[in-house]
């Protein structure tokens, strides 16, 4: 166990590090903690940003998570961390100081894909959607009526965006270069169906298609130029290109770091670039990245809202000392609200070779959709059907042969095998 005079640094203050400092606490470390966050705000939760907050019904500043500031922990904020001397166990700030540590957890999570080109990036109407001020900055611009919002991504933020934008009565047009919105995740098959959807609800999709540049009157957006030469006319544009991982500040510390994540062993330690795990140190939530048993150990880094609490809690307690006996292995779960319909899954998509709807009916929008590998369900997505959901992560847990056996209400009784359709 660690000793009452050891120091412990969490190096980022999101939802992760929050729950790995209350973890850690709670696990019985006593020493001094300190807490480093480059946003000059305490945790806060980020779900509401894309939803509650851009319709005004929560203002940006209501989203501070409880428990922060009862927890027993120093806080630097606004002052991010820009390296890492493991030799001298220091992390070095913006700001020139150093802290040292004994225990140390990396928490740095993502940030916002930026446009590719920074002078279009920094228009007037130009905006990305990640933190606290990026969704006041949004709301105050979509309060103030724009004639024609651009989502630039079909992915689950875009999703998010365009269906808002919608319920607030705005003319939206989301401009995705793959078949469907969220083919990279769901695939074709089921991208489709939710397309669908939204178009329904008046979002003008244009899959296949890819925005070149963005051109300007006096420094704001006025229009997109396509690749294919079409042109739409827009005065604010959201990029929803994904996400980039925070790990360049550990750059030369050995760690084996990329822009893919943090490298991880099982139970939650960070590796070097050998591959030995560094028993003072972990990594949990987005930024980590660690091998999966229920995907036959492959490498996998997650930003989902419900792998950084439990992977936080997990690290939180590796650090104090309360070392598990297995490995990480908690059941990636997400969820979306895209307007009026809620996506949720279970399970890692990625790699499968089929895949079923094994509830509902994708023609009435409400549907589960069971995928599989090599014979076995590895993922199951339900849209406006969460009821059904957690009987199908039972299926993905304990890894069931697919398609499923047995009957069940509502299923159909002829299970039709589609191909994901992966891009």
């Amino acid at each position: 166990m660690p000793q009452m005079s050891e120091r412990a640094v969490i190096v980022g203050a999101g939802l992760t590090a929050l729950r790995g400092a209350e973890a850690m606490r709670a696990a019985g470390f006593s020493g001094p903690l300190t807490i480093v966050g480059d946003e000059p705000y305490r945790p806060y939760d980020r779900p509401p940003l894309s939803k509650h907050v851009l319709t005004g019904a929560t203002p940006a500043d209501a989203t501070t998570l409880p428990g922060s500031l009862g927890l027993d922990a120093d806080w630097l904020l606004g002052c991010p961390a820009t390296g890492l001397d493991r030799q001298a166990r220091a992390v070095r700030l913006a700001d020139g100081r150093t802290l040292s540590y004994d225990r140390l957890l990396i928490a740095t999570g993502t940030r916002a894909r930026p446009w590719p080109n920074p002078h279009e990036g920094r228009l007037a109407g130009v905006f990305t959607l990640r933190g606290r001020d990026d969704a006041a900055a949004l709301r105050q611009a979509l309060a103030a009526d724009p004639r024609r919002v651009l989502v630039i991504g079909g992915g689950f933020i875009g999703c998010e965006v365009a269906s808002l934008c919608r319920q607030l009565g705005l003319a939206v047009t989301l401009v995705e270069p793959g078949p469907t919105p969220l083919a990279r995740v769901l695939g074709r098959t089921v991208g489709a169906f939710i397309g669908a959807i939204h178009a329904g609800h008046g979002v003008d999709l244009r899959c296949g298609s890819e925005v070149e540049w963005l051109e300007d009157e006096h420094g704001r957006l006025v229009r997109a130029h396509l690749v294919d030469g079409t042109r739409i006319e827009a005065d604010l544009a959201v990029v929803a290109l994904g996400a980039v991982r925070n790990t360049e500040w550990l750059e030369g510390s050995g760690l084996s770091a990329d822009p893919g994540g943090v490298d991880c062993d099982a139970r939650g330690y960070a590796v070097d670039t050998d591959g030995t795990a560094d028993p003072r140190i972990a990594a949990a939530g987005d930024v980590a990245r660690f091998p999966h048993p229920l995907y036959d150990g492959r490498r996998v880094a997650l930003e989902h809202w419900s792998q950084a609490v439990a992977q936080g809690i997990h690290a939180g307690r590796l650090l104090a000392g309360a070392v598990p006996e297995g490995p990480y292995a908690e059941l990636p779960t997400f969820w979306s609200t895209q307007g009026d319909l809620v996506v949720k899954s279970a399970g890692l998509t990625e790699g499968a070779d089929a895949v079923a709807i094994t509830q509902g009916d994708p023609t009435s929008g409400r549907f589960v959709a069971l995928y599989g590998r090599e014979g076995r369900c590895i993922a199951a997505v339900s849209v406006d059907s969460a009821r059904w959901l957690p009987a199908h992560a039972e299926l993905v847990a304990a890894r069931a042969p697919f398609p499923p056996r047995g009957g069940a209400t509502d299923r159909p009784k002829e299970i039709e095998i589609f191909a994901p359709d992966f891009p």
